[in-house]
């Protein structure tokens, strides 16, 4: 089935990364905003990488996201997907990043997993001719990785990036 992506990005003229995931997940798009699993870890490691504390609501992800100059959206504008499996994500058309690129001074982009990173690479970086830095997902599914090891790489990547 045909889904439009229906979260606006977040992002500000301060905005210095951006942090892209594929496509929301069920929850997500239920929740209207990014990572709204109760068990993706991505609202865990950035606290952790910021030394703040624990966004709930949406209201409080989105100060957070400004805060600390982290801009977000997600790859892909629409798709075919079933659920919210990745693998079963077909008949893609990518979000024009230019909207974030033009308003904010980003310095690094950064993909949220292997599917954005992907997808990144097929239908973004043509477009914008830059590359970025995959993180590990902080999605459940990614159970190889534990909290710890996110936080530690998440963190070094992005302090990296300034």
């Amino acid at each position: 089935m045909k889904l439009e992506h229906p979260i606006a990005p977040v992002y500000d003229a301060h905005s210095r990364i951006l942090i892209l995931g594929s496509f929301p997940s069920v929850k997500s798009r239920e929740a209207m905003f990014f990572y709204g699993h109760p068990q993706n870890r991505f609202w865990k490691v950035m606290a952790a990488v910021f030394a703040d504390d624990f966004p709930e609501t949406v209201e409080e992800r989105r100060a957070f996201l400004l805060r600390h100059q982290v801009a977000a959206w997600d790859v892909i504008k629409s798709c075919d997907i079933v659920g919210s499996s990745d693998a079963s994500i077909r008949n893609v058309t990518a979000n024009d990043l230019s909207v974030i690129l033009d308003a904010a001074p980003i310095r690094q982009i950064f993909v949220n997993g292997k599917t954005a990173e992907k997808m990144y690479r097929k239908y973004t970086e043509p477009v914008t001719g830059r590359t970025a830095v995959v993180l590990p997902s902080t999605s459940p599914a990614n159970a190889a990785w534990s909290l710890e090891r996110l936080i530690e790489v998440w963190r070094e990547r992005i302090n990296q990036a300034g």
